[in-house]
This record gives C-alpha cells, sequence and structure tokens, in this order.
C-alpha cells in the first residue's frame, strides 16, 4: 500500500477522521476512480456516506463540481444529460405557468372591456331615450363641410 494510505488503515467513524486525513481521502478521491460510496466503504465500512465525503470537499475548499472532479467525457455524458433534461422540463414548466398566469390576465381584461362595451351601450341607450336626442352616429354619413 501507499504511504499516504497508511495512515488512514482500520474502519472507523466518519467523524473520527483528523484534517489531514480527510485531506487524503478527499485526493484519493479526486485521483482514483472509484464512486464517493466505494471510497467511504473502503475507510469506514459503512455503505453509505450521507453527503459526508462532498462536505469534506467544501469545508476543505475542494471544488465540487463536476468538471473539476475525477470524471471522464464519457462517464459524464450520463449525468449531463439528466440534468439538461431537468433543468429544460423546469424552465419548461415555469413558462409554461407563466403563459396560462398571462391568459388568465388576458382574459379578465377581456371580460372587463365587454362589460364595460354593454354598459356604455345601456348608457347611451337610456340617454337617447330620456333626451330623445340621436347620439349614436349613423353609419354612412359625411362629417359636415365647413
Amino acid at each position: 500500500m501507499e504511504e499516504t494510505s497508511k495512515v488512514i488503515l482500520g474502519l472507523r467513524n466518519g467523524s473520527s477522521f483528523s484534517i489531514t486525513e480527510r485531506h487524503q481521502i478527499i485526493k484519493e478521491l479526486i485521483t482514483s476512480q472509484i464512486s464517493k460510496q466505494q471510497l467511504w466503504k473502503k475507510y469506514t465500512g459503512e455503505t453509505r456516506e450521507h453527503g459526508k465525503l462532498l462536505k469534506w470537499m467544501r469545508q476543505l475548499g475542494y471544488s465540487t463540481e463536476l468538471s473539476a472532479r475525477r470524471y471522464t467525457f464519457g462517464e459524464n455524458t450520463r449525468l449531463m444529460t439528466k440534468k439538461k433534461i431537468t433543468s429544460t422540463l423546469a424552465e419548461e414548466s415555469f413558462e409554461i405557468l407563466q403563459l396560462k398566469k398571462r391568459i388568465y390576465e388576458l382574459e379578465n381584461q377581456l371580460k372587463d372591456a365587454e362589460m364595460k362595451a354593454i354598459a356604455f351601450s345601456t348608457m347611451v341607450d337610456i340617454a337617447e331615450k330620456e333626451y330623445k336626442i340621436p347620439i349614436r352616429k349613423k353609419l354612412n354619413t359625411k362629417p359636415l363641410k365647413k
């Protein structure tokens, strides 16, 4: 075994690792081709790591982006397509919600405009009857010449 791995021999609890041991584990995660779960099982014997390695990476200042980690393009395409699909679906659903909201607002404006038109027409009808004068413009009338 390597010298760096000899320091961490033995299965322990995840919280019992020192800072230097955590650095060594994170470096091994970045440089090796094994998964986080496999690495966690190697050092602790537990099958699930519950995000501890990612938390350590953040605490110790390592980049947590996939591009900065050990994945090759072939391994990363599977992850990238899922992310693109979910983000595209989220964007589409957000756009659909915005469009539905806009349709609802436009329908309300149309109802208001129709009610105003009916109210105006009724008001003109009442005024024509009460004052006995034509208010509505007749069709095909020419403007007065001065």
